[in-house]
């Protein structure tokens, strides 16, 4: 990230010199933005619902999260909360030290390389009650958190000119492994004790409690979604009916279900700011991760917590060559390596298309009561128009950062197993 606005600082100080609220603001969050994101974001790598509709919804409680830059914070913040105050291991470090010395004396130097060391924070309360909160790979999140649950109040300040502006991956892995370690880290946060369901709704009461469980539980929709990604489609193709008819009343629930809940969401996103085509590619983005990164770093979180693999730090790469910008402005998915990541997505593709094909088939030989079937055709549909990029980069671009082979025979070979299971 860089600064964008030189007014920014001063904006700041008129929040940080408020006598209103001065004793009690923690921090002062601006949202993220990013620059060189292509015209119609095809990987929603805006995040417009978390860095700008949800902190604007939260700033109207307590403040939004913090979310890991464009951030200024009360260094009296990382100190205990507003009513309690806990000493650091170093007198120098304590918010309310005046130093005197320049930069370059040799005591503030010392003190630095000090402060610096690895072993600093062994056996101090630094990372527990002092500064950074450690325990979550999403130390961001569960900083802020920890922070307004000792009753600091943050406030979201989003001017019409970027204070801000960072870089974003151009590539789908790069996204979905950024995204796999935010899953990991909200689900060390969500079963813990410090679980915004009961720990955050102690301390900042139940409608904080909620926004925070809403953004840290996110990766169980994944369940849900595979749901809907493969039942419907099975139940299709082996002539079976899930839903109610058309000519049942329990049809227009359904309906008013998806209509509303995606009519919401796409009055949020163009409230936001947004357009249709962001939304469209916001929406599928969010089926792709569902499908990918938060089942697999869900499936991880579990494996770690049963002892059984360990997990790291990934660091997300935004490295951009010129023939990979040219494809990211173009809006062309970029595959381009195998990854377990791409596994799940690429099978839920092939089931929704062979679902589509057999229940044309059906129709036109008039073998099935279409009105029974409508819905999980609609929803067989709906799936397959979202996976046009994968069935893109399957069958067009194999060899030119498209689904590489090896990953398109592994899904296909898995996809056919379910089939097998399915039928049996």
């Amino acid at each position: 990230m860089y600064s964008n606005d030189p007014k920014t600082p001063r904006r700041v100080l008129c929040y940080f010199s408020d006598p209103k609220v001065q004793s009690q603001v923690g921090y002062i969050q601006f949202p993220q933005r990013f620059h060189g994101i292509n015209k119609n974001d095809i990987y929603s790598c805006e995040f417009k619902r978390l860095f700008v509709i949800n902190a604007t919804g939260m700033n109207g409680l307590q403040g939004p999260n913090y979310v890991g830059t464009g951030c200024f914070f009360n260094r009296r913040a990382f100190f205990g909360g507003p009513s309690t105050f806990v000493s650091p291991e170093l007198p120098e470090l304590s918010p309310f030290n005046f130093v005197d010395k320049p930069i370059q004396s040799s005591e503030v130097q010392n003190l630095a390389h000090q402060v610096a060391g690895c072993n600093f924070e062994n056996r101090s309360q630094w990372g527990f009650k002092v500064g950074v909160r450690y325990g979550s790979l999403v130390e961001d999140f569960f900083t802020g958190y920890r922070l307004q649950s000792e009753g600091w109040k943050s406030i979201f300040c989003n001017p019409e000119r970027a204070a801000f502006y960072g870089n974003a991956p151009i590539s789908l892995v790069d996204v979905l492994n950024q995204n796999k370690r935010w899953v990991v880290g909200v689900l060390e946060v969500s079963f813990s004790k410090y679980c915004p369901l009961t720990f955050g709704s102690r301390f900042m009461g139940p409608l904080m409690g909620l926004a925070y469980a809403h953004c840290s539980f996110w990766p169980i929709l994944s369940i849900p979604i595979a749901v809907y990604a493969f039942l419907p489609q099975l139940a299709l193709l082996n002539g079976l009916t899930i839903f109610p008819k058309v000519s049942e009343p329990w049809f227009v629930l359904y309906l008013f279900l998806f209509l509303g809940a995606y009519g919401q969401d796409l009055l949020d996103f163009i409230v936001g700011g947004g357009t249709f085509q962001k939304w469209w590619n916001d929406q599928r983005m969010w089926l792709i991760r569902s499908l990918s990164c938060c089942l697999l770093g869900s499936i991880e979180y579990v494996m770690k917590c049963l002892g059984i693999s360990a997990y790291g730090f990934d660091v997300t790469s935004k490295v951009i060559d010129e023939e990979q910008s040219k494809r990211y402005e173009q809006g062309i998915f970029e595959f381009g390596v195998h990854s377990p990541l791409f596994v799940p997505l690429i099978m839920a593709a092939i089931t929704n298309f062979t679902a589509f094909i057999m229940m044309i088939m059906v129709i036109l030989r008039g073998e099935s009561d279409f009105e029974e079937l409508l819905i999980q055709f609609l929803i067989t549909t709906f799936a397959v128009v979202n996976c046009l990029p994968v069935y893109e980069a399957m069958i067009f671009r194999s060899n030119e950062k498209g689904i590489p082979k090896k990953t398109t025979l592994l899904s296909t070979f898995l996809a056919f197993a379910l089939f097998v299971i399915a039928f049996v």
